[in-house]
């Protein structure tokens, strides 16, 4: 596992590979949590570490795999969308999928996650971590990402992939349609950050974008 640190306040842990699925520390709020197999890594880098809490880009449970633990060990409360609340408070990302009674909602519900209560949900304008949370629902309805304007860093979760975690191709790609709430509006989202001209793009899968020029130009060629 690597940590690394990506800009004045943040770090990024890879918990699985070097960019394959990554958790974020903004300031003293934890952001993602990777899967729950890598419990064991990821609570050994906060074990030195002070948080006042957690903060969920969205509910699919290679985000949220390790919350509940992170949370009763530290101590701190959990933020999510929400939209996502009811997912996360169940543990079952399966209710996010674009099919909920569908047959890989059917399969996902049997890989639900430890529950955990939710202390409050974040909107549009709430500071967490010294980042601004910005609405972005499409990948799942109460999707969020994370603005930090002075340097001009994004933590943008699941909007955008910069290395496809399945087949493990690096580049930037919208994520699969069959996990992806609503394509048409995750499209829309990633309009809405590109207007916002990051310089630096932290991705839930893959390694930072270092620019901003090419996040602009991919979200640019996005079907309309």
């Amino acid at each position: 596992m690597h940590v690394e640190q990506v800009a004045p306040d943040l770090l990024r842990i890879c918990l699985v590979g070097s960019d394959i699925v990554n958790a974020y520390i903004a300031g003293d709020v934890l952001i993602d949590s990777g899967a729950s197999f890598s419990r064991s890594k990821l609570l050994k880098v906060l074990e030195r570490l002070q948080l006042s809490g957690h903060a969920l880009t969205h509910g699919h449970s290679d985000h949220q795999g390790c919350s509940h633990a992170v949370c009763e060990r530290s101590g701190i409360p959990l933020y999510c969308g929400a939209g996502d609340r009811e997912a996360v408070e169940s543990g079952d990302g399966s209710t996010l999928l674009p099919r909920p009674d569908g047959l890989l909602a059917k399969v996902s519900s049997r890989f639900r996650v430890a529950p955990h209560p939710v202390t409050r949900t974040l909107v549009e304008g709430d500071t967490v971590g010294g980042f601004v949370c910005v609405e972005t629902p499409g990948h799942t309805p109460g999707h969020l990402a994370f603005w930090r304007e002075y340097d001009g860093v994004l933590i943008l979760g699941d909007v955008l992939f910069h290395r496809n975690p399945l087949t493990l191709r690096r580049g930037l790609a919208e994520p699969f349609d069959v996990v992806t709430h609503d394509p048409e509006v995750n499209r829309n989202s990633a309009r809405k950050l590109a207007g916002l001209r990051p310089e630096i793009v932290c991705f839930g899968h893959g390694a930072p974008l270092r620019d901003g020029a090419a996040f602009s130009r991919f979200v640019d060629g996005l079907p309309v």
